[in-house]
């Protein structure tokens, strides 16, 4: 008998899915930076600020003239000339400063034993007194203070000046006493300072210069050395005889009245050629529609005895302080309440003022201070409403609110969230403020600000 075959019946289950975290956490994460981003390109950027100690400089840069006391001194006869004096030197009345000679001298004669000894008495006394004042410049040395090298070489200049004049009149007075000619030596008639430069504006003064002078094409200048061959009458030397000079410089319109306006009477000024920093007196003039400064000095004049022209520096502002951008400054109004309104009161240390309600009685009231000047403080206008009546501690004396005042300010940030903080402007440039550092309610070094203050509010949230 055959087996009847049974059917097999399968049914097929939905498999469950299991929970997978990793891509849960994954799409979160992945939400979350689109958000971020969306919002990031969707809302202003808040640039921040680090506060920095910092100056700025308003100059304007000139080249002036300078006018001395000097005369052009005439040769007697017409010969060679041999200087018994060097360049920059100082002369008493009635010492030797050149000599004239039908030929020219052999400056070098004279027997070598005595150059010798010349020589080395020269160099010991000039290298004790250089050593001597190096050593004074090191112990004294400022690194901000790098003009001060200057000085040093001016000092080292001038020692070299006076030993090696008195070595070169030896070797003069040996040249004429082996020439055996007739010489004739001149002796200056003034005390003062011998330059070997002419130009034809020695006779200059603040009355009679005028708008060509300062024409540098057509300036010439000439140099006079020893063996040089003059005429009668021909300048040989140049005298100053006075340590007070000069600097003209030509201003514009606008500098000029700004100056006169400002009743500026001494100026801090910057000399090019050796960086040094000097206080002039400072005088406005008016000549032929144009206007020049007239800058007076009374020191540092044979610094600069060689020159006729100086490029020149008028510092007319050098404010240090915190230095901030101009960008960050806002102004904001506050009510004004008198200061001797202010008390502390309350659960905590903190400023405020008491209210006066309808029933007459007073309760206290916190409130942000941003300022107090001349008796008066300046307050956030949340913390009152306009119209209140504030009492006066241990009086019944009134005030009622409502005045306000502008203050000029910036966001301070440190604690996360934008606090208005004054400022003080003391100059500023295209793109900076320099403001007053270590003012009550004001900034300090270091911190930090909304660069762009009118990007945020008052006590926003502002994540640096």
């Amino acid at each position: 008998m055959a087996k009847k075959n049974k059917s097999i019946s399968i049914k097929k289950y939905k498999r469950k899915r299991e929970f997978n975290l990793g891509i849960f956490l994954f799409a979160i994460v992945f939400i979350y930076l689109i958000v971020t981003v969306v919002l990031y390109f969707s809302n202003d950027t808040i640039s921040v600020y680090e506060v920095r100690e910092g100056s700025i400089v308003n100059d304007h840069s000139y080249t002036g003239l300078i006018i001395r006391e000097e005369t052009a001194v005439p040769a007697d006869t017409s010969g060679y000339v041999s200087y018994y004096q060097n360049e920059n030197s100082k002369v008493r009345t009635g010492e030797y400063v050149y000599a004239v000679s039908q030929e020219p001298l052999d400056i070098q004669t004279g027997s070598s034993a005595e150059e010798g000894e010349s020589s080395t008495a020269l160099n010991e006394e000039v290298q004790s007194s250089v050593t001597l004042q190096i050593q004074n410049f090191i112990e004294n040395y400022d690194a901000n203070q790098f003009s001060s090298v200057y000085s040093l070489k001016n000092e080292i200049d001038s020692s070299l000046q006076e030993s090696l004049t008195g070595t070169k009149m030896d070797h003069l007075g040996a040249a004429i006493a082996a020439s055996g000619q007739e010489v004739v030596s001149y002796a200056s008639q003034q005390d003062g300072i011998v330059a070997f430069t002419t130009d034809g504006y020695e006779s200059l003064t603040a009355d009679t210069f005028t708008a060509e002078n300062f024409d540098r094409s057509a300036y010439e200048s000439r140099t006079l050395s020893d063996q040089m061959e003059i005429q009668a009458g021909d300048p040989v030397y140049r005298l100053i005889t006075s340590e007070d000079w000069s600097v003209i410089v030509p201003l514009e319109r606008e500098t000029a009245e700004e100056l006169t306006n400002n009743e500026v009477t001494s100026i801090r000024v910057r000399i090019d050629k050796d960086s040094e920093t000097m206080w002039a007196d400072l005088s406005i003039l008016a000549r032929d529609g144009e206007f020049y400064a007239q800058l007076d000095f009374d020191n540092s004049m044979i610094r600069y005895a060689e020159d006729r022209f100086l490029n020149i520096e008028l510092i007319l502002e050098d404010e240090s302080g915190l230095k901030i951008p101009k960008s960050s400054v806002v102004e904001e109004k506050f009510y004004i309440v008198p200061e001797e309104y202010i008390t502390s009161g309350g659960n905590s240390s903190s400023d405020g003022v008491m209210v006066q309600g309808e029933d007459g009685s007073a309760e206290f009231c916190s409130v942000d201070i941003y300022d107090i000047t001349d008796g008066e403080a300046c307050v956030s206008r949340d913390s009152l409403a306009e119209g209140s009546v504030i009492v006066k501690p241990d009086s019944s004396e009134t005030y009622t609110v409502g005045s306000t005042k502008a203050l000029q300010g910036v966001y301070n940030i440190n604690r996360g969230y934008a606090v208005f903080r004054k400022v003080s402007i003391l100059c500023e440039n295209d793109e900076y403020y320099i403001v007053q550092e270590g003012e009550a309610y004001g900034l300090s070094n270091y911190d930090h600000i909304v660069q762009n203050g009118s990007s945020v509010n008052s006590d926003e949230v502002v994540f640096q």
